[in-house]
C-alpha cells in the first residue's frame, strides 16, 4: 500500500487533528506506533510542521470519519503523491536512419555557408553528429570533402524546420549576450580614444619671406626726394 511522502508531518496534523488511534495513524503513515507515540509527546520530531492529507488529496473527509468511528479499520489511502512524480527524462542522443547518415556532411556544409553564427553544439544536437565532423567539414579534411554538396538539412529529413529555427534563434540569443559582456569593457577604450589630445606649445609661425631687392629699392627712391624727382639718377642707382 502507498504511504504518505512526508509521513511524520502528516502523522503530527492526524494527531493534532484527528481522533484517531496511534494504531491507524501508523499503519497509515507507516511508522511504528511508538514512534507515533512519541511524536504526540513531543519527543519525537519537534518542530515539524503538520500537513494536511485531505488538502493534498491523499485521504478524503469521510475516509476518515469512518476510521474515527471504529478504531479497528485502517485508512486507506486515495492516491499517492509519488505517482504525480514523474522521474526525469532521460535525454537521448538524435537518431539518424542509416540511409540518412551519409547527408549530414552536405548539411552541417550548408550550416556553415548561411548559418555561420551556429555554435558547433548547436550543429550536434540538432544533426546528431559530432564536433569533430563538424570540425573536419569546416577545415575540408573530412574524407569525402570533394563530394559534399551544401544541401538545407531540413529538405534532407535530418531535422524540422521549428527546430532549425530555434537553433538558429538560440545562436543569435548567444552572440547578443556575448556581446552584451563584451559592451562595458569596450566603452572605457572608445572613451580613451574620444579625449582630445593635450594642447602643447603654440608652435611659431615662419618669418615672413624678405622683401626682393626691387621692392627694397623702390622704398629708398621714395624716401629720396632727389631719386624720386630725377628718373636718370634713379635708373643709375638701380644699375
Amino acid at each position: 500500500m502507498d504511504k504518505p511522502l512526508m509521513p511524520k508531518a502528516t502523522a503530527v496534523w492526524l494527531i493534532d487533528n484527528t481522533g484517531l488511534t496511534f494504531d491507524q495513524i501508523a499503519d497509515f503513515c507507516g511508522l511504528h506506533p511508538l514512534e507515533v507515540k512519541g511524536i504526540a509527546d513531543g519527543e519525537v520530531g519537534a518542530g515539524i510542521r503538520g500537513l494536511d492529507p485531505i488538502g493534498q488529496g491523499m485521504l478524503t473527509r469521510a475516509e476518515l470519519e469512518r476510521c474515527q468511528k471504529d478504531p479497528k479499520t485502517r485508512l486507506s489511502i486515495a492516491k499517492s503523491v509519488a505517482a504525480n512524480v514523474k522521474p526525469p527524462k532521460r535525454k537521448e542522443p538524435r537518431y539518424t536512419p542509416l540511409s540518412k547518415r551519409q547527408d549530414r556532411p552536405d548539411a552541417i556544409a550548408w550550416l556553415l555557408r548561411h548559418h555561420p553564427e551556429v555554435q558547433d553544439h548547436l550543429i550536434c544536437k540538432l544533426l546528431g553528429t559530432t564536433k569533430n565532423t563538424v570540425q573536419a567539414v569546416r577545415d575540408r579534411t573530412h574524407w569525402k570533402s570533394q563530394e559534399i554538396r551544401p544541401r538545407d538539412p531540413v529538405l534532407l529529413g535530418l531535422c524540422q524546420q521549428i527546430e532549425l529555427d530555434d537553433a538558429i534563434a538560440k545562436a543569435q540569443a548567444e552572440a547578443e549576450k556575448a556581446a552584451q559582456k563584451l559592451a562595458p569593457k569596450q566603452a572605457p577604450a572608445a572613451a580613451a580614444e574620444a579625449e582630445p589630445e593635450p594642447e602643447g606649445e603654440s608652435i611659431p609661425e615662419p618669418a615672413a619671406a624678405s622683401e626682393p631687392d626691387d621692392a627694397v629699392d623702390e622704398a629708398e627712391s621714395a624716401l629720396d626726394p632727389e631719386v624720386a624727382q630725377d628718373p636718370e639718377m634713379a635708373e643709375d642707382r638701380n644699375a
